[in-house]
């Protein structure tokens, strides 16, 4: 036996060991964490849905300078939200409006802050509809603009004010204009009883809500009857031009000469790892570059600042849809964080347009157990004004509430006013389960008690199942939501083995959405509340 020959091969073997854990040891760190010179080239960005159509860009910029760039998107209040309980899971933001940030629990949160492009927040209104009420090449103002809502000229579909930047910023441009644009927004003036009147008479005209700005736009094109919709110029821009591509009439975009309010597209550093600035860094720099620019003016977002661009591509920024980049925007100012929390508060009490709600909750048979506990508990949030308030997505004492229960045929009918829920929460709570499914029947039970209420009311049901329908047929729901002529949306929710499906079928109906209800009920029941 070659002992030489042998502790020859030992010592190689040993000395690839050694180079081995001497390579782990140097990009590696504890428990299989990858150190910080590894990673601080790899960028996780907390976005706003809108971003989403930069991200292709962005990624083959970052790849080409060897940066690692994933996006998580959100809306921009989750974002808020997020931020405040979760920032360690992220390295930037971007954010559709500055002003979000300053709601941060941590005010020295972010930095690098730099806006990135603008896109105002303004009224599209069906060209033709536009040229009937007078509104085309002139000058219009938010006054203008409330008595048209006023006279019952004007309906229209927007974003939600509690839960989505857009219907947030909307609301609060509206705020500012219609107080006079004062240096400083008071809570004093938010108790104006004028100014609440004139509020009130603006969200009047709301037609629908939806819960998010890429639903919002998805809703509108559905639907030819809608004549108006507020949204940023980005998104109207992208509206037209799939109206274009079908053929139908565009939007005309309206620009308060009083004011308008503005997103400003926000990218800022979030400060948990200082070595990835640098990485950051580049990704914001070519964002502001005259290629990231050209990039974000293609997709509808203003890129210069101070004032006008009389040179801005035609294509885009058409002036046939009322846009005009040779004028300046008087551009509203937002107030204080105080007075943002409670001005949302006053819009959710006072000035938002009542809604009536029909619940329809199935207690068939297969509903026994967790699934009846989880939907007790939902409902129990959704109807708890100190529980739901915290996500602002209580209802007011001017909403109306209608809950449903049914199984093998419609059970029980229970109606309440917003701010008188605790019999109807004990009523849920004791509600037997046992049965057949027959969701058909009670959808059409509820569009039958919405059908006599007063278009003073936005009018939504909310349907949710944890199994396939058997009772009933969805040609029959159909027959009677045609008859009807309504325009009341059935979102649905998914639970246990309901048929995703069937439900999409409802929703489909009725320009709605499926939520999915299997993983986390109560979530599923707080975002389909958003869109009423």
């Amino acid at each position: 036996m070659n002992k030489g020959k042998n502790n020859n091969s030992l010592l190689w073997v040993f000395g690839i060991i050694v180079v081995l854990v001497i390579v782990y040891t140097a990009l590696w760190g504890e428990n299989g964490v990858v150190t910080e010179a590894i990673n601080k080239n790899r960028i996780v960005v907390l976005s706003s849905y809108e971003n989403k159509v930069n991200e292709d860009e962005i990624v083959k910029f970052a790849r080409k300078n060897k940066v690692n760039v994933k996006f998580e998107y959100m809306g921009d209040l989750d974002i808020v939200s997020e931020l405040n309980t979760n920032s360690s899971n992220y390295d930037a933001v971007w954010i559709s409006n500055s002003m979000w940030l300053y709601m941060l629990n941590n005010s020295y949160l972010t930095s690098d802050s730099k806006s990135i492009g603008i896109s105002p927040v303004v009224f599209g209104i069906k060209k033709s509809k536009a040229e009937e009420l007078g509104l085309v090449n002139k000058s219009v103002t938010n006054d203008d603009i409330l008595q048209l809502i006023r006279e019952k000229k004007i309906k229209y579909v927007m974003s939600s004010v509690t839960q989505t930047n857009t219907g947030a910023t909307a609301y609060l441009g509206f705020l500012e204009s219609l107080a006079g644009n004062p240096e400083v927004l008071t809570e004093e003036m938010l108790n104006d009883q004028t100014l609440i009147n004139n509020l009130t008479s603006v969200f009047s005209g709301v037609e629908r809500v939806s819960g998010d700005e890429d639903y919002l736009s998805e809703m509108f094109l559905k639907d030819d009857e809608y004549e108006a919709v507020i949204a940023s110029e980005s998104s109207l821009i992208d509206i037209n031009n799939n109206l274009i591509k079908d053929k139908k009439d565009p939007l005309y975009l309206i620009y308060p000469t009083d004011g308008v309010a503005v997103n400003d597209s926000t990218f800022a550093f979030i400060n948990n790892n200082p070595l990835k600035e640098e990485s950051f860094l580049k990704l914001q720099g070519y964002l502001l570059s005259e290629e990231g620019q050209s990039m974000l003016a293609a997709n509808g977002y203003r890129t210069w600042y101070g004032g006008i661009n009389p040179k801005a591509d035609n294509k885009v920024f058409n002036s046939d849809w009322g846009i005009d980049t040779s004028k300046y925007l008087n551009v509203t100012k937002f107030p204080s964080k105080d007075i943002i929390t409670k001005a949302i508060n006053l819009y959710i009490e006072e000035l938002r347009k009542p809604t009536h709600v029909v619940f329809c909750l199935d207690y068939s048979g297969s509903m026994g157990g967790d699934g009846e506990e989880e939907l007790k508990s939902a409902m129990k949030y959704i109807l708890n004004y100190d529980e739901a308030s915290k996500d602002k997505l209580q209802f007011s004492k001017n909403d109306k509430i209608t809950v449903i229960t049914f199984s093998s045929s419609v059970n029980n009918i229970w109606s309440t006013t917003g701010r008188n829920t605790d019999d109807l929460i004990t009523n849920i709570e004791y509600e037997p389960v046992g049965g057949s499914t027959a969701l058909y029947d009670a959808i059409i039970k509820g569009l039958d008690i919405l059908d006599k209420e007063s278009n003073d009311y936005t009018k939504t049901v909310i349907a949710m199942t944890d199994g396939e329908i058997n009772v009933g047929t969805y040609t029959f729901l159909k027959n009677k939501y045609v008859s009807l002529k309504s325009k009341v949306p059935v979102y649905s929710i998914t639970f246990g083995d309901a048929s995703v499906s069937q439900l999409n079928e409802i929703s489909n109906l009725t320009n709605a959405k499926t939520f999915d209800g299997k993983k986390d009920l109560l979530q599923a029941f707080k975002e389909v509340r958003s869109y009423n």
